[in-house]
């Protein structure tokens, strides 16, 4: 015997990945900072500035993250198949995982080449690289803005706005450095902004490499207390024992749960149901959106019914 019950509520930030709004903030992104690229390593490599083309080479990553999530949402909304029983949900999981990985490679090659430039410093002008920094404030922070709404409701949209926000960041430490120069000719200073650069981009990327690497290995969920939500399930009455809890996520946005549910033998299956009913909306409120419940009387007795 099969049921099902649907809630018309949540009680968790809710994002549509498909909607005209965030696939147009995707698509502005991507075009901002892809011209944004293209005048910051013109500028950069005419300049001879490692801080520029450093990063010029994060905004290039930032872009390849911005293009690689848009394609994952839009995986995401394929049908399953025989082979894929919860259809592309997880790319976005793996695809955030893949963006940390990126950016934790460009980091090394910034850091390698600054080092070599601090004890190699090249002539600078230092109010050219102010102005494009500049320019890159303004088109990082608008970009930021877009995403800020829905940062708390994917991993994906999280990870672009903290990389728009710290480019933010990274471009007035490129504006500083500029305007240090024109007054003090401290060329190092180049070498020494890059490395400052490379340290934010580790910073901002660790957060989203362990969450994703936890994801990826069907690790509980960020924002998911395991031994909290066991407690409160234990605590609706009628509710004898809640144990064998697993606890994944689909995708970033989306998560799962399995769980044998131990009732009293003498409740009926309709108040079963009711039970199961409460506990699901109480899963809700953990962000648990697709619950399989094995129904038990005792260590021997199951009740062969599931929820889905």
């Amino acid at each position: 015997m099969s049921h099902s019950h649907e809630h018309s509520h949540s009680h968790v930030p809710q994002l549509d990945l498909n909607s005209k709004k965030l696939r147009n903030a995707f698509y502005i992104g991507i075009f901002l900072n892809s011209a944004f690229v293209v005048i910051e390593a013109v500028v950069g490599w005419w300049q001879n500035s490692l801080a520029l083309l450093s990063d010029a080479g994060h905004n290039l990553s930032d872009v390849v993250s911005l293009i690689l999530a848009l394609i994952a949402f839009k995986l995401m909304y394929s049908k399953a198949t025989q082979s894929y029983t919860y259809g592309y949900k997880k790319v976005t999981v793996l695809v955030a995982l893949l963006n940390a990985i990126i950016l934790f490679l460009a980091v090394g090659g910034i850091i390698y080449e600054a080092i070599f430039r601090f004890y190699n410093p090249q002539p600078l002008q230092g109010k050219i690289m102010a102005i494009v920094a500049f320019v890159g404030i303004i088109i990082n922070s608008l970009t930021a803005y877009f995403f800020m709404k829905d940062k708390d409701a994917d991993l994906n949209v999280k990870g672009a706005y903290l990389h728009m926000a710290a480019d933010a960041l990274v471009s007035l430490g490129v504006v500083i450095a500029g305007v240090v120069i024109i007054f003090t000719n401290w060329f190092w200073l180049d070498a020494v902004m890059s490395i400052v650069i490379a340290l934010v981009i580790l910073y901002g990327t660790w957060s989203l490499f362990t969450q994703s690497l936890k994801l990826a290995l069907d690790g509980v969920p960020e924002g998911v207390d395991f031994n909290k939500l066991k407690e409160q399930i234990l605590g609706i009455e009628g509710v004898k024992d809640f144990k064998h809890l697993h606890i994944w996520a689909l995708s970033t946005t989306e998560n799962a749960l399995t769980a044998h549910l131990q009732v009293d033998k003498s409740l009926s299956l309709d108040q079963i149901e009711n039970l199961k009913d409460k506990v699901k909306h109480e899963l809700e409120h953990y962000n648990v959106q697709h619950s399989t419940l094995e129904i038990y009387f005792n260590d021997r007795e199951f009740l062969e019914e599931e929820m889905l």
